[in-house]
């Protein structure tokens, strides 16, 4: 009885997206469907959409979609990419459409680094969660039907065209519930299978995949697997071993990757900067997308000659950050870069100068004689105090120009993943996964 009560409100779930009618296998009695959306392999087999989403925020998750695309590319002829639900949106034009239209961010770098030509955008990011969105859902203004409509007709368009896919989910699994579409929500409806991502750890990692896990469970996902980000290398077999073992035995869940952490894939550019700050470089433009680690950053409060010792020692790529008060310390900073390019010296430090709003200002003399220039040089409105805060809290995204850093990810993540486990989980005979290398209904229940 168990077993069909939860086949049958899988298939109502799907019957609702799909419009699809069940079917009735001859050989165990029992409804099942087949989910439209799901890929008929050459096995005989369909393969099932694969949902990312995270523990909570800044785990990775976008990189592990990175790396995820790259390894199906070489396995399936076209990806299908999804942001059913996002919040930080930009601008891109549409080859159907004539006006522009607003996308997450990361549909943007997903599609533009893969040329994912064969999708539009106006179908990769059906619904933004823009500031004010929420308190309109709630007053009755956004009608939640016409979200699940949206997001209905642009699966089907991108799926239509694609051999597999694969959806980003928003932050962790219930992100999104005061609008009815958080992620295991929206998981359910596409029929896809969850991939959950968590930083390394193992007691934390744990405990947030359990609160994650529960809340799929509630809406009837299937688990697919699970991927542990940023392991301190020193720790990988640890990790691997005891969270695999934990895993298999409590949920009966693979990890499907072990990922070591990468320092330099945290280490934002001075375009990072630019975004954080909403400033621009005075100088050194074309050095936009050098990056710096943020245990290089100094907050210069010493006297002009000992902060020339500090720059001619320090490592090349530092940044410095000054108030806009100490001009002898830009002078000297300007200085010491025409000095070091004269000699051929190599010179990647940058200066953040600081001034707040409404009580200081650059001179104009200064600022002429900075801009233009090639010496990197940001002027922002804060307090040096507040600038210092916000550089500590912040966590730089990957984004579309930022082609070094996203390579990199790319080239990291990769082999650190199970492809072969994660298409033979996400893939089986029928809508009911009961065959003999996927799980079973009572596995279903349980995991």
């Amino acid at each position: 009885a168990s077993i069909t009560q939860s086949n049958s409100l899988i298939q109502q779930q799907y019957c609702a997206f799909t419009n699809a009618t069940p079917n009735r296998s001859a050989e165990n009695g029992t409804g099942s469907i087949i989910n439209p959306h799901w890929k008929r392999k050459e096995s005989g087999k369909f393969q099932r959409p694969i949902f990312v989403a995270a523990t909570r925020q800044h785990v990775g998750k976008t990189t592990v979609s990175l790396a995820l695309v790259s390894g199906l590319k070489k396995r399936f002829d076209k990806v299908g990419f999804i942001k059913p639900v996002g919040q930080q949106h930009v601008e891109v034009q549409s080859e159907d459409l004539d006006q522009p239209l607003r996308v997450d961010k990361d549909v943007c770098l997903l599609r533009e680094h893969f040329h994912l030509d064969h999708i539009d955008y106006q179908h990769m990011s059906p619904v933004i969660i823009p500031r004010g969105y929420t308190k309109s859902y709630i007053e009755g203004k956004i009608s939640h039907e016409n979200q699940l409509n949206d997001i209905r007709h642009a699966f089907h368009e991108i799926s239509s065209t694609s051999d597999i896919m694969l959806c980003e989910g928003t932050g962790h699994c219930a992100v999104g519930s005061v609008v009815n579409l958080n992620n295991a929500m929206v998981a359910s409806m596409v029929g896809a299978d969850m991939v959950l991502i968590a930083n390394g750890g193992l007691g934390s990692a744990f405990d947030e995949l359990e609160l994650n896990r529960i809340l799929c469970q509630h809406h009837n996902v299937r688990l697919a697997g699970v991927i542990i980000n940023k392991v301190i290398p020193d720790k990988m077999e640890q990790t691997r071993k005891y969270l695999s073992k934990a895993m298999m035995s409590t949920w009966g869940v693979p990890l499907l990757g072990c990922v070591p952490d990468k320092p330099f894939l945290g280490c934002p550019a001075l375009a990072d900067f630019e975004r954080l700050f909403n400033a621009k470089l005075l100088g050194g433009c074309r050095h936009r997308m050098r990056h710096y680690r943020l245990s290089d950053i100094n907050l210069v409060t010493t006297s002009l000659c000992h902060f020339l010792e500090n720059l001619r020692s320090k490592p090349d790529r530092t940044l410095y950050v000054c108030h806009i008060t100490r001009n002898d310390v830009l002078l000297g900073f300007l200085g010491e870069h025409q000095r070091a390019i004269k000699k051929g010296e190599k010179f990647e430090s940058a200066l953040l100068v600081c001034g707040r709003k409404g009580k200081y200002e650059m001179s104009p003399q200064v600022r002429d004689m900075v801009k233009g220039g090639d010496a990197p040089v940001l002027f922002v409105e804060y307090s040096t105090n507040s600038a210092m805060e916000m550089i500590h809290d912040f966590t730089p995204k990957l984004n579309i120009d930022d082609t070094s850093r996203v390579a990199h990810a790319v080239d990291h993540y990769e082999p650190y993943i199970d492809f072969d486990e994660l298409l033979r989980r996400t893939s089986s005979s029928n809508s009911s996964f009961d065959d003999p290398t996927s799980s079973t209904f009572n596995d279903l229940k349980r995991i």
